[in-house]
Order: structure tokens, then sequence, then C-alpha cells
């Protein structure tokens, strides 16, 4: 399998970066993860465009072009042979002292475009849903990074893990306010009496969530089917008392979540010390919902028919 590096094909074995690189010593990076059908990515100068957009209001750099990126990104695809993919794009702050950058260095970034088969998810998890927890920490809307896709992804892996080890498929975080900002690695979307409601994303009312592509998606298709769509806080009980909620990301493209693990006060003897206990607490009905079911489903169609146009 080989990889895009520095404007070059390498193979994976061969690809390296600096020892001071940006990425390596501080963290320092941005990336992208699309989905790519039919030997084409889906949207992929949307994903391009954001990542450029956000290396340049957190001053990584000015000087990125989204043509060269995306066909780049589209030749990976043909190189590697592979009609159905997963494409990550990294780009960090390559070989650059942090200390003496102004945010307009001449520094060239380092950039990386993998490809590699996609993960495959059961059936199962789109047919009857998730559950999800809440993760430990919070998301503030307040700081520099907040709704862009940067390289420090620790605690959100870490809530991962604790979410896995709960059996749960995904974590969502809170803001300081207690209002749902979004998950580790997606944006969520409630559904109450009808109407199909989001946690505000950076370049809304300020938010904490990132403007997913497939968020943008999944608007733009309800919309067309005379869904209404807000976008607004969303507090826990909003949640907890929605008819359907539903994840995206360009992985699951719309994931239904049926549950949540909620504290709950366990029962115990007379006079025994009160105990804490997690229970799940079903999302709507427990199942699958009919809004979230048509929003999939429209958005498959619409992947297929955007990477199967060749025109």
């Amino acid at each position: 399998m080989d990889v895009w590096i520095n404007g070059k094909f390498v193979e994976a074995e061969r690809a390296e970066v600096s020892a001071f690189d940006a990425g390596l010593q501080h963290g320092v990076g941005l990336f992208e993860t699309m989905h790519a059908c039919n030997g084409r990515i889906f949207r992929a100068h949307q994903h391009v465009e954001r990542l450029a957009e956000s290396a340049r209001m957190l001053r990584m750099t000015e000087r990125l072009h989204a043509e060269p990126l995306v066909e780049a990104a589209e030749l990976m695809l043909e190189r590697n042979k592979l009609e159905r993919a997963r494409i990550r794009l990294t780009i960090t702050g390559g070989n650059l002292n942090m200390l003496q950058s102004t945010g307009t260095s001449q520094q060239d970034p380092t950039i990386l475009i993998t490809s590699q088969p996609p993960t495959e998810y059961p059936d199962e998890f789109f047919e009857k849903g998730i559950g999800v927890v809440f993760a430990a920490g919070r998301l503030s809307p307040w700081t520099p990074d907040a709704g862009h896709k940067t390289l420090n992804y620790w605690s959100r892996i870490l809530a991962l893990q604790e979410a896995a080890a709960q059996r749960a498929g995904e974590a969502l975080w809170l803001t300081p306010e207690a209002n749902i900002a979004s998950g580790c690695v997606s944006n969520l979307f409630i559904v109450s009496d009808g109407t199909l409601i989001t946690p505000p994303s950076r370049h809304e009312e300020p938010g904490a969530a990132l403007p997913g592509i497939t968020r943008a998606a999944v608007i733009e298709l309800a919309e067309s089917m005379n869904i209404p769509v807000e976008r607004r806080r969303v507090p826990v009980d909003d949640f907890i008392g929605a008819d359907e909620a539903f994840l995206t990301n360009s992985s699951w493209q719309v994931l239904p979540v049926t549950s949540v693990l909620v504290r709950t006060n366990a029962e115990t003897e007379e006079g025994a010390e009160p105990s804490i206990e997690m229970r799940p607490h079903s999302i709507g009905e427990g199942g699958v919902g009919g809004t979230t079911s048509d929003l999939r489903s429209a958005l498959l169609a619409c992947i297929d028919r955007e990477t199967g146009d060749q025109g």
C-alpha cells in the first residue's frame, strides 16, 4: 500500500517525517477523514476546504490549495486500486520552531494522505442502533481549537475506550453549561415532535461541535424532505426525552442511537448506604425511528449518486 507524503507517492513502510515535526513534538496538526465510494471521494472539496479554513484560523498556514490536495487524494484511490475506502488527509506544522512562529512562516507543512479499505460495521448497528454514554470531561466552545479537527485526540480516545468498556458505541461530550456538544468522533442529531435538532457548530452561535461534512449533507437532505431543522443548544434532558437520536460522520453516515447509560439510585436494603449505578435509558421507543431510517437511506443514495456521477 502506497501513501502520498509531501508531494510524492512512497511505500507506506518508507514514509518518514522529521523527528522535529510540530505534529510529533507539540501535537500541532489537522486532519480529515473522508469516505470513498465508486472510486471517488464523497464531497472531497468540502473536506479539504474545511481543513484549509482551520489551518488559516489557527495560524498554521495560509498556503493550502484545495484542488491539488483533492487530486492527490483521488489519485491515492486509483494507485491503491480501491473502489471503497477510508481516506485520511493529515497536515502538521512541519519542521517548525513554534516559539518563533508568527503563523505566517514560509515553513512548508507536512502533508500526508493515506487510503485503506473502510471499516465494516455490523448490520445490527444500523438495524437496532447503539447505546451511548456521557464523557467525563467538558468540551468548551471558547478554546481556540473548538470545532476544529486537530491532532489533539487523546481525551476523545480515552472517552471512547471508557465507552467501549461499558459496551457503548460512542461517548457524548457536554459543554460547561451541560448542553450536548457532540460525540467523540461524530455529530449528534435528535428528533423531537417532527423537528430535527443538532447542536451548534463553530460556524454557528458559537458552538463546540465540528461543522461536519456529513452533518451538512443530512441537513440539506432533511430540508429537501420538508423536515424542519434547528441548530440550537441541546440540554441533556432534551436528548434523553427525544423521540429519536442519531450520529453522523464519514464512516457511519447515519448511525441510530437507541439508548444512553444514565446514573440512577440503586435499590438498597433498608438502612444501607445509598449507591449509584449505571442503567440504560431508551431513546424514544428504543428502536430505530422513521426519520432516522429515512435520512440514512437518503444519505446513502446521495453518496452513491454523487460518487457515481462521472460527468
